[in-house]
């Protein structure tokens, strides 16, 4: 089928140009580079190692400094344990199996450490991920082969040959915490034969409205549902949620955010705690043992000892399988008794539950995934629920060619063009002043949304205006280019003097304890740098420095503020706007506040784009325009 085919070229380019970047971030690069880009620990220490499945050695490693360095070392991903004595010959391949804080397990595909683990100077480095492409390009070609034989329902909806059906009958449903929005979009995923939408605007309370369909469902049918999402952090939040409603969930993998309850739910520590793993871990610790053994025959070499070394290593390893099959047996034995499973879009196909197939799959945050990672979840169900929001941020892609051509299209993007019947919309948004929302609702969503009441007209204090646009124009505050990032100095000096009479104004209505919380962004990343250079420079500031965060308009997606700062840093004579253009990025930034929004700007550089003219027209129409000149 056509169709499968192009998303596989597309995935090739992708992974070309995904690995000739990977390459080049670690070829030419010394290891404290490669340090600073967070692919690499260095130097760890061994806390501690065991055998593990398949008669692996698996070890636990702990990052003794620069532990605040962000770092790209997760759990499922391919690295390399290495000696910086000789980094070329001294390096072991394996897979991450845990990461949480400064520490990492990871399971070497060897049988034993080898000798120069123990001369120090050790490092763990992030390896190309293949796996994931691989995962990707195998369920591109499964539902190739199932498209073109067989009449799979689900695939020729979503591949759009077949339009979704849905049972006539919705049960009486009754939510009391949901609004007729949320309900309705509840009513059409429990009716749904093969596919439901839910359209989630920011601050429509998405997820609580899913985690209602998910018990709903499960009350429906009684069957095991799986629930997916691209990142970690989303499918934690639907693991604690689902777990406080009651269902049993398994999370499979390793979650982002090291909670007591998340680490309750995960599949390692429900292992951990079975009752038949107690044998089965005086068994690996006799495994361990015979194996420790067989390593003091290592120095001095007859045919004895010989034979002596294989008895224990055999030994072990028998050991070692009859712990395998125990762990097999709770493994099956707890994935049996979950009705939720979570995972991330390529965890659903992690070894524990590779073979399970599903009901109905859940997809969260759908607009921020990769159409091959979504078809991994999907071919193990009979029907799909995709929710999230196509006017948000879409994924990233390495590959300017493949975006080009078409993977920067979602799979909820194509459906909700194909199949509007599918789709719900949430209209009523929890976060924003009516001034903050208007906008955004104006331009993405069709002026269909509407502010709760409790939010509609919720400011700072009585006479505060929740919208403010500075402009800049005129003011000489031009961009330099800082590497490939722009920055503008001067409306970062502009906006820090803008927020301190701000801060020093609310300081005189609220107490340090309740003060409101406050995000500067911007898209430009060395800018985030100078807006935090100044913020330390700021002594007014100061005090407030734990209420306030600095960082990139993607690092805020799913997050909110009472207050929200954005600096659009460009500003030049040719009104070039770079990546500014991408007006669903500006959704999310301009969509965080919840009781005000102030967003420092050059009208002359940004009116090129219809967006902003009209933006800068919103502002004036609700007196929200400032001139910079008033604060020079």
């Amino acid at each position: 089928m056509d169709y499968f085919k192009n998303l596989l070229d597309l995935l090739k380019v992708e992974r070309e140009e995904d690995r000739t970047q990977y390459r080049k971030l670690t070829e030419t690069t010394s290891i404290a580079e490669r340090r600073a880009n967070g692919l690499t620990w260095y130097p760890i220490a061994i806390r501690g190692s065991e055998m593990s499945r398949g008669d692996y050695v698996s070890v636990e490693v702990e990052r003794t400094t620069h532990q605040d360095i962000p770092h790209q070392l997760r759990f499922g991903m391919p690295a390399v344990l290495f000696s910086n004595h000789d980094p070329r010959t001294d390096r072991v391949e394996g897979t991450i199996s845990h990461q949480s804080g400064n520490r990492l397990r990871i399971t070497l595909r060897v049988d034993e450490l080898p000798d120069w683990s123990r001369d120090g100077k050790l490092g763990v480095e992030v390896l190309f991920d293949d796996n994931s492409y691989d995962e990707m390009e195998a369920a591109l070609k499964l539902a190739n082969s199932l498209a073109e034989k067989s009449d799979n329902r689900l695939i020729n909806v979503l591949t759009g040959s077949t339009s979704p059906t849905f049972h006539p009958d919705t049960p009486p449903l009754s939510l009391p915490r949901l609004n007729p929005s949320q309900v309705a979009a509840v009513g059409k995923i429990l009716t749904a034969n093969e596919l439901a939408i839910v359209h989630g605007p920011p601050g429509t309370g998405k997820t609580t409205t899913l985690v209602q369909a998910i018990k709903a469902l499960h009350k429906q049918d009684n069957k095991k549902l799986l629930v997916v999402a691209p990142s970690n952090t989303a499918v934690d939040l639907l693991s604690e949620k689902l777990h406080d409603e009651g269902l049993s969930v398994l999370r499979v993998g390793n979650p982002a955010r090291v909670s007591e309850r998340l680490m309750a739910l995960t599949l390692d520590h429900k292992v951990a705690d079975h009752p038949a793993m107690k044998e089965a871990r005086k068994l690996k610790k006799q495994a361990n043992e015979f194996k420790n053994m067989a390593h003091k025959y290592k120095r001095n070499f007859g045919k004895a000892e010989r034979d002596q070394r294989k008895a224990l290593f055999d030994e072990a390893h028998r050991i070692m399988k009859e712990v395998g099959n125990t762990e097999q047996y709770v493994i099956d034995d707890l994935v049996g008794k979950a009705q939720v499973i979570t995972a991330t879009l390529v965890g659903a196909n992690h070894y524990t539950v590779r073979n399970l197939t599903y009901h109905t799959v859940v997809i969260d945050e759908a607009g921020q995934a990769l159409e091959p990672a979504c078809w991994i979840p999907i071919l193990k169900a009979q029907k799909v629920v995709l929710a999230g929001d196509h006017c948000q941020l879409s994924p990233t892609i390495k590959s300017a060619e493949a975006a080009r051509k078409g993977l920067s299209h979602t799979l909820l993007e194509k459906c909700i063009k194909l199949h509007p019947e599918a789709v719900s919309l949430l209209d009523e948004q929890y976060r924003m002043h009516e001034h903050i929302m208007g906008y955004s609702s104006q331009v993405f969503y069709k002026n269909k949304l509407k502010a709760h009441g409790s939010v509609a007209r919720h400011s700072l204090f009585d006479s505060d205006t929740a919208l403010v646009f500075v402009d800049t124009a005129g003011c000489g505050f031009d961009e330099k280019l800082d590497g490939t990032s722009s920055t503008n100095p001067e409306e970062a000096a502009l906006l820090m003097k803008h927020l301190t009479q701000l801060v020093t104004d609310l300081s005189t209505r609220y107490t340090k304890e309740n003060f409101p919380t406050i995000a500067i962004i911007s898209p430009y990343k060395q800018q985030i740098n100078v807006l935090k250079d100044q913020l330390l420079h700021t002594p007014e500031l100061q005090p407030y420095s734990d209420r306030i965060s600095v960082n990139t308009i993607d690092s805020f997606q799913g997050q909110e503020r009472d207050i929200v700062y954005i600096s659009m840093t460009r500003s030049n004579a040719e009104g070039e706007i770079g990546f500014l253009s991408d007006i669903r990025r500006m959704n999310v930034a301009m969509t965080r506040a919840r009781k005000k929004l102030v967003i420092v700007g050059d009208s002359a550089t940004l009116a090129g784009l219809p967006f902003y003219a009209d933006f800068i027209a919103y502002a004036e129409q609700l007196n929200a325009y400032q001139s910079a000149w008033e604060f020079m």
